[in-house]
């Protein structure tokens, strides 16, 4: 296998897959009814993303025509010095090598994220769940007949239909070389990835996101991001899970009858702290282990806070690191909870259904990390490389 494909190269196939993606929709729609109708499992959120339609499909297209016109992210110049000896000591932007992408239940990330990867140059190995494996397998013989279109290995795209056992084993003692993890999926599949693997992981895909209403919020905007994020899209790791309300907020039992209302039309099942499971409709929680959890589904808790610092500390205590919503008119409020709250992402009055990279301009998506090293939020082509220095003498010695 060539060890770097050329600009051209990788376009010329992003261009190609995009033909057989149109071509070949039907039989990917057939694939994917295969694996829905054999999903036999409860999870709303699993379901949801496993389901590949029209819809989805004209998404997969989408990713790949803007990789296509987006600029390559490798060897762009970061950094250039000259040093005092005549050395010309450069950085540039390098491909990670190897992309091991693991996820569960999405068919679109074999198209959407293995594009990414390739795109910046990097070999890509996929390991999809069971529930897909028709979708991903459909998917991974029109990769292979793009890249055969262009007298290129089908090594650059490869699909590992292991078990889980067999991925442990894979994880712990590669039988190639693996640069790069990215984990998509629940926070099992994280903590097992993270558990066994042997090289850097980017973790993805954890949300448990708080909307924070201050006593200063136009209520009106805080009732439609609060069930915008809650109800938009429940399997998406950018759904709300957690509203804090300022206990001075004026006309605050209106306030949280009217939310308690809308959210029963979406049939959301509302948990809340001792002073919201006064109202009716509420729910007491069981345990302090509830601010924690990530639904994934029609449940949210509400809680009653005392100050803007009250609910910074009570979002840094619980959340996933994903993203955070202060809704207010006061701007200097704002800019201090923006500031404070530990996440990739923070809001004044907008829905945390925004934490996406098309909506963010990156065109598609690999991930949205809530790690800090090396990129925090989401994750788009001009993210997923690493650098290399370039030093260039004539004979220099230290």
């Amino acid at each position: 296998m060539n060890t770097i494909l050329t600009t051209e190269q990788r376009n010329n196939v992003l261009s190609e897959m995009v033909r057989l993606i149109v071509k070949n929709k039907a039989e990917i729609l057939t694939a994917n009814k295969m694996d829905v109708e054999s999903y036999n499992g409860e999870d709303l959120a699993m379901y949801d993303r496993l389901k590949v339609d029209e819809t989805k499909i004209n998404g997969m297209i989408l990713s790949l025509q803007q990789l296509l016109e987006d600029v390559d992210p490798v060897g762009k110049e970061l950094y250039n010095f000259t040093h005092e000896n005549g050395l010309n000591i450069i950085n540039k932007t390098a491909p990670f090598g190897t992309v091991l992408i693991i996820y569960e239940s999405r068919p679109d990330v074999t198209v959407e994220a293995a594009g990414i990867a390739f795109k910046s140059g990097n070999k890509i190995l996929l390991k999809g769940g069971k529930e897909a494996v028709n979708s991903n397998l459909k998917i991974v013989e029109l990769w292979h007949k793009a890249l055969a279109a262009f007298n290129i290995s089908e090594i650059w795209v490869e699909y590992l239909n292991y078990s889980r056992t067999e991925t442990q084993a894979f994880l712990e003692n590669p039988t190639q070389k693996v640069d790069l993890i990215v984990p998509r999926g629940g926070e099992k599949l994280i903590a097992f990835v993270k558990q066994h693997a042997k090289c850097p992981v980017i973790v993805s895909g954890r949300g448990n996101n708080f909307v924070y209403v201050d006593a200063e919020a136009d209520l009106e905007i805080a009732l439609k991001t609060i069930i915008n994020g809650k109800t938009a899209k429940i399997s998406a790791c950018n759904a709300l899970d957690k509203v804090l309300i300022h206990s001075n907020l004026p006309n605050k039992e209106i306030f949280i009858k009217k939310l308690i209302d809308k959210l029963l039309e979406y049939n959301v099942e509302i948990l809340g702290d001792a002073y919201m499971a006064s109202f009716e409709n509420i729910s007491p929680f069981e345990s302090s282990a509830v601010w924690f959890k990530e639904f994934l589904d029609y449940k949210i808790v509400l809680g009653s806070v005392v100050s803007t610092e009250d609910a910074i500390a009570k979002i840094n205590t619980y959340s996933g690191g994903h993203s955070a919503v202060i809704i207010t008119k006061n701007n200097n409020t704002a800019t201090i909870f923006m500031e404070s709250v530990d996440s990739a992402a923070v809001y004044q009055n907008a829905s945390t259904r925004f934490t996406d990279g098309g909506q963010f301009g990156l065109g598609g998506e690999l991930a949205i990390s809530t790690d800090k090293l090396h990129h925090r939020g989401p994750m788009g082509l001009q993210h997923l490389v690493t650098n290399k220095w370039y030093v260039y003498g004539n004979g220099q010695i230290r």
